[in-house]
């Protein structure tokens, strides 16, 4: 059993049936204090939905989600419902469900480096300066739990490099733990702590540089992306070797 003593959300055998399908299947995990723990898998593996469990926005089938009492949640969800035609600016998009002082919005936009932005129209804003806009929002809550359903959908190659950097430099800063899901393999094992692949059930988990040298995961991917990451993550490994301790691995395939 994995421990869950320090986690801030933990599933443990979560289940979702719909329609006589199985798109869960018996999923533990555990998120942890200024730990980024990120879900990648195919599309349709089922990622947004285990955030939906975790949230309890979608009801299980069987399981259990565990939260720490009272935990505080910032989420940038995968698609953010605009009303078209409704004039909003990033300002008013930060205050519209909590109320915040000047001097925290301005931080929260300085942080998420879009402090210039203030006043600008939302439908002005490029796909990456939207996604800032809404990691700003999230951060008003002073999130012990930061939830981020593919954060950098809609931004170009070098955004998508500073927006991890940024992710990185949040948990650092604020030490709270963050379940990203993503797609996008090797920034996710650069700046991962711990990486799910999720198909359905959990294929393969562990630090990066476990899960890239697993089978299941070129059996997911393709063997060029395991040499890819490999690539990418090598001058990472001495930063992960330090969590690896905190993972009780349990295996659950039969």
């Amino acid at each position: 059993m994995l421990k869950a003593h320090d986690a801030v959300l933990s599933a443990r055998e979560a289940t979702l049936e719909i329609g006589g399908r199985k798109i869960l299947d018996r999923i533990s995990m555990d998120v942890r204090p200024g730990e980024i723990v990120t879900v990648i898998g195919p599309n349709g593996a089922g990622k947004s939905t285990l955030v939906r469990c975790m949230l309890g926005l979608q009801p299980l089938t069987s399981g259990r989600i565990i939260r720490r009492p009272g935990l505080r949640v910032g989420y940038v969800p995968q698609r953010f419902p605009l009303t078209p035609n409704v004039p909003l600016d990033v300002r008013r998009l930060l205050t519209l469900t909590i109320k915040a002082k000047d001097a925290e919005i301005e931080e929260a936009l300085r942080e998420t480096g879009i402090a210039h932005l203030t006043s600008a129209s939302i439908t002005r804003l490029s796909g990456g300066e939207l996604q800032r806009a809404l990691l700003a929002r999230a951060l008003l809550r002073k999130p012990e739990l930061l939830v981020l359903d593919e954060p950098v959908q809609a931004v170009d190659f070098m955004g998508e490099a500073r927006m991890y950097e940024l992710i990185s430099e949040i948990r650092k800063r604020h030490g709270c733990g963050i379940l990203m899901v993503s797609h996008d393999l090797h920034m996710v094992m650069a700046e991962s702590d711990h990486v799910i692949c999720l198909n359905g059930h959990v294929c393969c988990e562990g630090a990066p540089t476990k899960v890239q040298q697993d089978p299941e995961f070129a059996r997911l991917f393709g063997p060029s992306a395991a040499r890819m990451i490999a690539a990418y993550t090598h001058h990472h490994d001495h930063d992960h070797e330090s969590h690896d301790h905190h993972h009780h691995h349990h295996d659950h395939r039969h």
